[in-house]
Protein backbone atom coordinates (compact mmCIF):
# COMPACT_ATOMS: atom_id res chain seq x y z
CA UNK A 1 0.00 0.00 0.00
CA UNK A 2 1.16 3.35 -0.64
CA UNK A 3 0.89 5.48 2.65
CA UNK A 4 0.05 8.81 2.85
CA UNK A 5 3.52 9.29 4.87
CA UNK A 6 4.96 7.74 1.62
CA UNK A 7 3.25 10.34 -0.49
CA UNK A 8 4.61 13.16 1.47
CA UNK A 9 7.75 11.50 0.96
CA UNK A 10 7.08 11.29 -2.67
CA UNK A 11 6.06 15.48 -3.04
CA UNK A 12 9.21 16.48 -1.38
CA UNK A 13 11.26 14.17 -3.19
CA UNK A 14 9.20 16.02 -6.83
CA UNK A 15 9.35 19.53 -5.57
CA UNK A 16 13.11 19.82 -5.32
CA UNK A 17 13.48 17.44 -9.01
CA UNK A 18 11.16 20.01 -10.12
CA UNK A 19 12.83 23.29 -8.42
CA UNK A 20 15.88 21.82 -9.79
CA UNK A 21 14.81 20.49 -13.03
CA UNK A 22 13.20 23.38 -14.40
CA UNK A 23 15.55 25.79 -14.10
CA UNK A 24 18.28 24.04 -14.79
CA UNK A 25 16.37 22.48 -18.25
CA UNK A 26 14.77 25.85 -19.03
CA UNK A 27 17.18 28.49 -17.71
CA UNK A 28 20.49 26.87 -18.13
CA UNK A 29 22.60 30.16 -17.65
CA UNK A 30 20.69 31.51 -14.72
CA UNK A 31 20.66 27.82 -12.79
CA UNK A 32 24.68 27.88 -13.81
CA UNK A 33 25.19 31.31 -12.65
CA UNK A 34 22.85 31.19 -9.52
CA UNK A 35 22.42 27.70 -8.27
CA UNK A 36 20.64 27.22 -5.50
CA UNK A 37 19.87 30.77 -5.02
CA UNK A 38 19.43 33.48 -1.89
CA UNK A 39 23.14 34.64 -3.36
CA UNK A 40 24.74 31.57 -3.52
CA UNK A 41 26.94 30.29 -6.45
CA UNK A 42 27.51 26.37 -6.36
CA UNK A 43 27.60 25.49 -9.63
CA UNK A 44 29.69 28.13 -10.77
CA UNK A 45 32.38 27.39 -8.36
CA UNK A 46 32.46 24.11 -10.27
CA UNK A 47 34.13 25.39 -13.77
CA UNK A 48 33.82 26.67 -17.00
CA UNK A 49 30.08 27.03 -18.38
CA UNK A 50 28.47 23.96 -20.50
CA UNK A 51 25.10 24.65 -21.54
CA UNK A 52 24.67 20.72 -23.00
CA UNK A 53 25.93 20.11 -19.25
CA UNK A 54 23.64 21.95 -17.64
CA UNK A 55 20.48 21.33 -19.76
CA UNK A 56 21.54 17.17 -19.39
CA UNK A 57 20.90 17.95 -15.60
CA UNK A 58 17.87 19.83 -15.91
CA UNK A 59 16.73 16.70 -18.38
CA UNK A 60 17.83 14.02 -15.57
CA UNK A 61 15.88 15.69 -12.48
CA UNK A 62 12.73 16.37 -15.25
CA UNK A 63 12.77 12.80 -15.84
CA UNK A 64 13.07 11.16 -12.39
CA UNK A 65 10.32 13.85 -10.65
CA UNK A 66 8.17 11.81 -13.55
CA UNK A 67 8.59 8.87 -12.20
CA UNK A 68 8.46 10.44 -8.89
CA UNK A 69 4.79 11.95 -9.51
CA UNK A 70 3.56 8.84 -11.39
CA UNK A 71 4.24 6.92 -8.06
CA UNK A 72 2.25 9.40 -5.63
CA UNK A 73 -0.82 8.27 -7.25
CA UNK A 74 -0.32 4.36 -7.65
CA UNK A 75 -2.08 2.66 -5.21
CA UNK A 76 0.31 -0.20 -4.46
CA UNK A 77 4.27 1.23 -2.89
CA UNK A 78 6.21 -0.73 -5.39
CA UNK A 79 6.56 2.33 -7.98
CA UNK A 80 7.42 4.85 -5.17
CA UNK A 81 9.93 2.10 -3.89
CA UNK A 82 11.55 2.03 -7.99
CA UNK A 83 11.39 6.08 -7.56
CA UNK A 84 13.28 5.57 -4.39
CA UNK A 85 16.00 3.24 -6.33
CA UNK A 86 16.63 6.30 -8.70
CA UNK A 87 16.77 8.66 -6.54
CA UNK A 88 19.02 6.82 -4.10
CA UNK A 89 21.18 5.76 -6.93
CA UNK A 90 21.61 9.67 -7.79
CA UNK A 91 21.38 10.54 -4.02
CA UNK A 92 24.08 9.26 -2.95
CA UNK A 93 26.30 8.73 -5.65
CA UNK A 94 25.79 12.90 -6.05
CA UNK A 95 26.60 13.43 -1.99
CA UNK A 96 29.66 11.12 -2.30
CA UNK A 97 31.11 13.17 -5.17
CA UNK A 98 30.33 16.83 -3.59
CA UNK A 99 31.93 15.58 -0.34
CA UNK A 100 35.16 14.33 -2.37
CA UNK A 101 35.24 17.94 -3.89
CA UNK A 102 34.48 20.20 -1.85
CA UNK A 103 34.31 23.99 -3.04
CA UNK A 104 33.72 27.59 -1.87
CA UNK A 105 32.78 28.68 2.01
CA UNK A 106 32.15 27.34 5.21
CA UNK A 107 28.44 28.05 4.48
CA UNK A 108 28.31 26.71 1.12
CA UNK A 109 30.03 23.60 1.77
CA UNK A 110 27.65 23.22 5.22
CA UNK A 111 24.62 23.81 2.69
CA UNK A 112 25.75 21.58 0.14
CA UNK A 113 26.13 18.57 1.95
CA UNK A 114 22.88 19.23 4.19
CA UNK A 115 20.85 19.97 1.18
CA UNK A 116 22.14 16.66 -0.75
CA UNK A 117 22.13 14.71 2.48
CA UNK A 118 18.47 15.40 2.92
CA UNK A 119 17.65 14.31 -0.77
CA UNK A 120 19.73 10.86 -0.44
CA UNK A 121 17.79 10.04 2.54
CA UNK A 122 14.65 10.99 0.79
CA UNK A 123 14.91 8.28 -1.54
CA UNK A 124 16.66 5.56 0.83
CA UNK A 125 13.10 6.04 2.93
CA UNK A 126 11.41 5.41 0.20
CA UNK A 127 13.07 1.90 -0.22
CA UNK A 128 11.68 1.03 2.97
CA UNK A 129 9.44 -1.94 2.50
CA UNK A 130 5.20 -0.65 3.35
CA UNK A 131 3.83 -1.47 6.69
CA UNK A 132 1.50 -4.33 6.03
CA UNK A 133 -1.83 -4.68 8.64
CA UNK A 134 -0.18 -7.88 9.80
CA UNK A 135 2.85 -5.65 10.80
CA UNK A 136 1.30 -2.78 12.63
CA UNK A 137 -1.39 -4.98 15.02
CA UNK A 138 2.07 -6.71 15.76
CA UNK A 139 3.74 -3.53 17.11
CA UNK A 140 0.27 -2.74 19.35
CA UNK A 141 0.13 -6.14 20.91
Amino acid sequence: MNTIFRRVILALTAAQGLFVGIWAEFFPRSFYDSFPGFGLHWVSMMGDWDEHLVSDVGSFYLGLTAITIIAIFARAAGPARLAGVGWTVFGVLHFIYHATHMMGSTFDRIGNLTSLGIAALLGIVLLMPPRTPASRKEQHA
